[in-house]
């Protein structure tokens, strides 16, 4: 069949014809008629199918046919895009194939300024191309009237769920005319998707020419087991064959991306990089020098997969496996277009064993394995990748360990030490040590302990001591458990507050934790605070509770918490 066959008005062959194309392929045979006929329609096809001219053809010639209702020019035909690259390139496409009909198309995404979009608005188009974020904006502005719609198109519609704009549509399709011609394509069918169609067509015809998420059967895949810090020079080693002339690499992450096209112009191949973080200036300039045979690699993320509509891509190559297995055809699909060969081939470390067995249950294909090459031996190794960013600096010293030894320590997790003589311990999360000497525990943080003993225990927020022993102060900022056979000063221990016995009694109290000067006579006088609780209370009974304060009496239990 041809061109000529399917009842196209000869404008159209005339474009079709300058463009190099006569024989239409399977989707443009089963869809064009249907368009044609006015009947709303689902088309399913994988990505490199020709689903564009499937729509556009069947459009241009309904316009061209139908008279404007006025003689300005109003928005006929809205078709909506999930990404900026492939809405112009669909807007391209319409002014390619409608060069001789008169028509006028526009394309309006975000990204960049919108007084261009809307100097072309204000002069008047037949076919609108549209992103769902700034289509909604120019409405809301009132530069986008949609009263005089005709034929509606929704393009890539599961790319649509993928990237969370199914609200948008809903919010755009209630701004439409209900008399319309309402067309979906979409190379996945979910059920979400499904809902969707079933909500505004009116008894659509289905096109389904593969089953839904097949890949070409043009395509070679190939995966080849690696190991994650093996992947580039296994890149390198593939990239040494001239026969790979125009690669796509796919990465996962857009700071792979950046990081891997430096590599590789580092290592003599050109190369650049395209995703959603980049400016849209900065993106055509990459499509453009792709296309142009200017650099031989382009590295890009998902999010560009179905906006890169390059002839001649000889090879795609999946650095690294796709979480989605949707997004794999959809990658892959970048190559074989529009009845040509191409090349697919997929680099798998152990992490992504379990993407892989997603991917070929999708497709219901075994991807073949090639194990000849000499980076096999280590594709099951788990060892992660070399860390290129500086190190973090350190803040103080101390701060990640709890030193157990004779000195003091400070430390900011949980920590257990032993010892059996030493000043004091300081640390900032829960701690427990036991010793075989004596000493005093005293916690300055929030926490909670528990504590039964003889002896004595004190602290700021809540500590105890029990049984046999601390060696020296311990300070702590979290929950601390400590124990000593009977109580005594401490003989140093700068960082934790000291205790005092109160007169006449067994029990300690805490000190202020200002530093005092040393004394000679080994004997240091009461804090206010001390001396404060010692007339407030009697011989041998707990403390009262005091904000922040805290006690331990011969029953063991503290539970010093504020009324």
């Amino acid at each position: 069949m041809h061109f000529k066959d399917l009842n196209l008005i000869d404008p159209l062959l005339r474009a079709l014809v300058s463009e190099g194309y006569d024989t239409p392929t399977p989707i443009q045979e089963q869809a064009i008629p249907y368009v044609l006929d006015g009947r709303d329609l689902i088309g399913c096809a994988q990505t490199g199918t020709g689903k564009t001219a499937a729509f556009a053809l069947p459009i241009l010639q309904i316009l061209s046919k139908t008279p404007a209702l006025s003689q300005k020019r109003n928005i006929r035909a809205l078709i909506l895009s999930p990404t900026r690259e492939l809405a112009s390139q669909i807007a391209e496409s319409f002014n390619a194939y409608g060069r001789h009909t008169g028509l006028r198309a526009a394309v309006i995404f975000g990204g960049v300024g919108q007084n261009p979009q809307v100097d072309a608005l204000k002069r008047g188009i037949d076919i609108l191309v549209a992103t769902p974020g700034r289509l909604l904006d120019l409405m809301n502005q009132g530069f986008v009237r949609l009263s005089s719609l005709d034929v509606f198109v929704l393009d890539e519609a599961d790319r649509m769920l993928d990237m969370g704009f199914i609200h948008d549509v809903r919010k755009v399709l209630k701004a439409l005319p209900y008399k319309r011609q309402n067309l979906l394509f979409s190379a996945t069918m979910p059920k979400d998707i499904q809902d969707l169609a079933d909500s505004f067509l009116d008894n659509p015809a289905k096109v389904e020419v593969t089953p839904q998420a097949t890949t070409v059967e043009k395509i070679a895949q190939s995966v080849y087991f690696v190991s994650k810090q093996e992947k580039r020079p296994l890149l390198e080693m593939l990239l040494r064959d001239r026969a790979i002339r125009r690669v796509l690499i796919f990465t996962r992450t857009k700071h792979g991306a950046n990081k891997l096209a430096k590599q590789l112009e580092d290592g003599g191949v050109r190369a650049d990089a395209i995703h959603g973080n980049k400016s849209q200036s900065a993106r055509e300039r990459a499509l453009s020098d792709f296309k142009a045979g200017n650099i031989r690699a382009l590295v890009a993320t998902d999010i560009a997969a179905r906006g890169i509509d390059v002839d001649d891509v000889t090879h795609v190559i999946n650095y690294e496996l796709p979480n989605e297995p949707e997004s794999y055809v959809h990658r892959i699909g970048r190559t074989a277009r529009a009845g040509a060969e191409g090349i697919a081939i997929s680099f798998c470390d152990s992490e992504e064993r379990s993407f892989l067995r997603d991917i070929e249950r999708l497709i219901r294909l075994r991807v073949p394995v090639v194990t000849d090459h000499p980076f096999a031996a280590n594709a099951n190794s788990t060892q992660p990748m070399p860390d290129d960013r500086p190190p973090r600096p350190q803040r103080g010293g101390g701060r990640d360990s709890l030193r157990s030894s004779s000195g003091n320590g400070a430390g900011r997790g949980s920590s257990s030490s032993s010892s059996s003589s030493g000043r004091s311990g300081a640390s900032r999360g829960s701690s427990s040590s036991t010793s075989s000497s004596t000493g005093t525990s005293a916690s300055r943080g929030q926490g909670a302990s528990s504590s039964s003993s003889s002896g004595s225990g004190s602290g700021r927020s809540q500590s105890s001591g029990s049984s046999s022993s601390t060696s020296g102060g311990g300070s702590y900022r979290g929950s601390s458990s400590s124990s000593s056979s009977s109580s005594s000063p401490s003989s140093s221990g700068a960082l934790a507050p000291r205790s005092v016995a109160r007169p006449g009694t067994s029990q300690a109290q805490p000190q202020s934790n200002a530093p005092k000067p040393a004394s000679n006579s080994g004997y240091e006088a009461p804090s206010a605070l001390s001396l404060l609780a010692a007339s407030e209370g009697g011989s041998g009974d707990a403390p009262r509770r005091r904000r922040g304060g805290g006690g331990g009496g011969s029953n063991g239990n503290n539970n010093n918490r504020r009324d």
